[in-house]
């Protein structure tokens, strides 16, 4: 959520900003929603001033005697009464329109940013490694899969409909190594504290992660409980301090989580996202930082290197990329991703998005810290990364390490992890 004194004193630059974004992004309703705000506040403030002033007025009459004088007043008063909660009602219905317009505005862009209206500016920062060079026609993760049994998507469809995965024998197998891979890495080696949090969630835990209200119709939603299944774990770690005042020398605050996530992915997909490429289900390992606002950007370099690690221990060929405007997500205001080569599409899918979302979530869930003691609250920065997502990493790892036989060579962390080095 931004900040309402930001736009109503630097309106024209914010606007400006978030036009590199929406380009029909307009301040002006909510201008004149702030400012009808303002007025409204002072009247209604005069109004109860004038009432109190009465209040004791009247007192004063009836101890001097003057009864009929006082009855005037209190007629008077029941007059000023009704106007106040008249205005009092005008200002709870300006306060809600203003917040609904300010809820769906997205966070404003770092400096940094590409300004684009085109997905396809992604900036690329960094490559490792080299793509695989085959001497043979390599096989998509579909193929490999039938051929070594390691998902049954038909079964999938049959059980809960179109693109959900259901893995099987040595595909599951290879699932749950890299989960336990992945996570325990982020603890063992770069201090993250472990957590496992709930799948469900109440909307007001979405609206402070930046999903709700805008972005509802990608949310599977239980009706009866009112709850809203995680669509990525940063919807659910975003809230662990909500309406809290930390310490300032508590933060930074890491956290690792593992849940699986669900999406709705409303549209339609073409031919080369069948398979594990685009699923309504997934795995994905989190990361997750609250810290203190300055040097938020030295946590967020940080935690690419955290997520692109992982990467590098699988051996993996991958590229990094600074997100266009256009792209970044409702509450981010810078995001790099980590995308994978997949060979048999001749093209990179993202497996890590890493975040930082200043102070944009913290906002919207209270979430607040002193940087002394005595000193005045301030809004957190929080990040966050995927730590990765195990579905399109699954399918590089299966493609990138296949034999002519259609045999995979499991990298050694997984290898480690499953007691033999080939699948077969």
């Amino acid at each position: 959520m931004l900040d309402i004194a930001r736009i109503r004193e630097h309106p024209e630059e914010v606007e400006k900003k978030l036009q590199y974004r929406e380009e029909e992004i307009s301040l002006d309703r909510i201008l004149d929603l702030d400012e009808r705000r303002r007025e409204l506040i002072r009247a209604v403030e005069d109004l109860k001033h004038e009432k109190n002033e009465a209040s004791q007025q009247i007192g004063v009459l009836k101890q001097g005697g003057e009864h009929e004088r006082a009855q005037e007043i209190i007629d008077e008063m029941s007059e000023l009464s009704g106007r106040i909660e008249e205005l009092e009602r005008e200002l709870n219905q300006v306060e809600r329109e203003l917040q609904e317009e300010i809820d769906v505005l997205p966070n404003l862009p770092h400096k940094s940013v590409p300004v684009s209206d085109n997905e396809e500016d992604k900036v690329v920062v960094d490559e490792y490694g080299e793509k695989p060079d085959f001497d043979f026609e390599p096989k998509n993760h579909l193929e490999l899969g039938e051929q070594l049994e390691l998902f049954k998507f038909d079964r999938a469809s049959k059980i809960a409909g179109a693109r959900f995965p259901f893995y099987y024998g040595d595909g599951a197998a290879i699932e749950m190594a890299l989960i336990n891979f992945m996570y325990f890495y982020q603890v063992n080696e770069n201090g993250y504290t472990p957590v496992f949090p709930p799948y469900l969630a109440k909307g007001e835990s979405y609206y402070t992660s930046g999903q709700l209200p805008k972005f509802e119709d990608d949310l599977y939603y239980v009706q009866e409980d009112d709850l809203y299944l995680n669509p990525t774990s940063e919807s659910i770690l975003a809230n662990y301090y909500r309406d809290e005042i930390l310490p300032g020398d508590e933060l930074p605050k890491q956290f690792v989580a593992f849940t699986t996530c669900f999406r709705r992915e409303a549209g339609s997909y073409g031919e080369e996202e069948r398979g594990l490429i685009r699923t309504h289900q997934f795995n994905k390992v989190e990361l997750f930082r609250f810290v203190r606002g300055e040097g938020s950007y030295t946590h967020f370099e940080e935690l690419i290197v955290d997520a692109e690690s992982v990467l590098k221990e699988l051996g993996l060929h991958y590229r990094k990329v600074t997100l266009p405007t256009c792209d970044l997500a409702q509450q981010s205001s810078k995001t790099v991703d980590l995308e994978v080569w997949i060979p048999t599409q001749g093209k990179y899918y993202e497996v890590s998005s890493i975040s930082n979302c200043e102070d944009f979530q913290s906002r919207r869930g209270n979430m607040r810290y002193r940087p002394e003691k005595g000193a005045k609250p301030e809004f957190m920065h929080t990040l966050n990364g995927s730590g990765l997502a195990t579905s399109r990493l699954l399918v590089g790892i299966l493609e990138n390490n296949q034999t002519e036989d259609g045999h995979v060579i499991l990298p050694d962390r997984l290898a480690e992890k499953l007691n033999r080095k080939e699948i077969k």
